[in-house]
């Protein structure tokens, strides 16, 4: 426990977890144990890493899109099909979240956050959906995926916090982040330890 939150450590994350959904993800980072446990590693990926703002270049916290405060952009309506592909196509990384990076309101959403800073990806754009009803629904009908977060790579639907965390303990998201000209800090943190 440091500063009244529990921390949620290197090797939890790497622990194999099947893509799934309803908190399994959760229940497998606690070695499938329910109960107190499962929320003690809930509220872990919550709270780990809260009260630090990410900036993209622009300056902007990495929380607010190009054009506002976080929501969709433009006319159609913010969870119209046309607003939601104009968000997901604004950047090569981009998270629909409840909160922000630098606060999450959901274990989940604070997971994915917490995945992208491990392989330092700190330029994204992620999207409060609880700042806007209509994009909340709108992302869901987009992707066809029902809960939230979503993260999307180059324009393309990965999936949420179970898909992600997998392709995080596989490998798979430093290949993918690869392809979008994004070099993995754990690729740099591999290379450190070897020289030890």
């Amino acid at each position: 426990m440091i500063g009244g939150c529990l921390r949620l450590s290197e090797e939890a994350l790497r622990r194999p977890v099947a893509p799934c959904a309803n908190g399994r993800a959760v229940r497998a980072l606690c070695g499938g144990a329910g109960g107190g446990a499962m929320r003690a590693a809930v509220r872990a990926v919550w709270r780990i890493g809260t009260g630090v703002v990410l900036r993209g270049r622009a300056g902007r916290p990495l929380s607010q899109a190009a054009g506002d405060g976080g929501g969709a952009e433009g006319g159609g309506g913010s969870g119209s099909r046309e607003a939601v592909e104009r968000l997901v196509r604004e950047h090569p990384v981009v998270v629909f979240m409840k909160g922000s990076p630098a606060q999450p309101l959901c274990g989940f959403s604070n997971a994915v956050v917490q995945i992208l800073r491990l392989h330092g990806v700190e330029d994204y754009r992620a999207h409060d959906v609880l700042q806007d009803p209509d994009l909340r629904q709108g992302i869901k009908n987009y992707s066809n995926w029902p809960t939230i977060p979503q993260v999307y790579l180059n324009g393309e639907f990965v999936g949420g916090c179970d898909i992600l965390l997998q392709m995080h303990q596989n490998g798979d998201l430093v290949e993918e982040l690869k392809k979008l000209g994004i070099r993995s800090a754990l690729l740099d943190a591999e290379k450190d330890q070897e020289k030890k």
